[in-house]
């Protein structure tokens, strides 16, 4: 009964985050069985552009270490908001989403040619993580119940975590730098006077991704056409609210 209400959740999942999460926890495993090394998969310029390793720059983003603490909760927050970003704002827009990973794993590539990151899941992690409170501004969130604080400053609070526990603030500081361009190329930009929307997402891709109309006159709603979410409270009826 446990593994096929897990089977049912597993399927219920949205496409990506499903995809995204499932091969974090196998290249996970697979290195905790040591059928593949650290040293095969981390982020090396060298290798990636001189010895055309490119594969590196996909699993660069998959892993988060060895299973314990630091990976458990990037998994969790992994999981969690790619999963109400894909459900939510995102909702019907797969394509979309998709391309918001490419936008971020292409500039988190870019910047890491300029510091010494050899993983870029935890960054991308925070990008997620921003552009969900951004988008979800008026939802307040309780950060191990001693913290009470809304949407927007999670990021934030995510990097003073670091600070305590002696961690490199680079990775929350590039994740946040990411989430904030992306969030304003899409979501300020454009409604700005004079602006227009910068990110197009490839036709090819809403051709692959996405779900045709079910009527030829289906008309978008203004938020599936810009991606705008304010995050009002009727926006967020089904999103947890806190953090456990």
């Amino acid at each position: 009964m446990a593994a096929q209400t897990f089977q049912q959740e597993y399927m219920q999942m949205p496409p990506i985050t499903r995809a995204y999460t499932t091969s974090c926890v196998l290249t996970t495993i697979a290195v905790q069985l040591d059928l593949i090394s650290p040293f095969q998969i981390y982020f090396n310029p060298e290798l990636i552009f001189k010895h055309y390793q490119i594969w590196r720059l996909v699993t660069s983003f998959m892993y988060f270490g060895p299973i314990g603490f630091n990976f458990l909760f990037n998994m969790i927050f992994t999981y969690r908001y790619c999963r109400m970003l894909e459900e939510g704002s995102f909702r019907g827009r797969t394509a979309d989403f998709f391309f918001m990973f490419l936008f971020g794993g292409v500039f988190m590539i870019i910047a890491a040619l300029f510091v010494n990151l050899v993983f870029l899941g935890s960054a991308f992690t925070i990008m997620l993580v921003y552009v969900w409170g951004r988008r979800n501004r008026y939802v307040r969130l309780n950060f191990f119940g001693l913290l009470n604080f809304q949407a927007p400053f999670l990021p934030w609070v995510l990097l003073g975590f670091s600070l305590l526990l002696g961690n490199s603030v680079v990775i929350d500081l590039m994740g946040i730098a990411i989430g904030h361009v992306y969030f304003f190329l899409e979501d300020v930009f454009p409604q700005q006077p004079g602006g227009f929307k910068v990110l197009k997402t490839p036709t090819f891709l809403k051709r692959l991704l996405d779900p045709a109309p079910d009527h030829e006159d289906y008309v978008p709603l203004p938020e599936e056409r810009d991606g705008l979410h304010l995050g009002g409270d009727a926006d967020n009826d089904n999103q947890p609210q806190d953090r456990d």
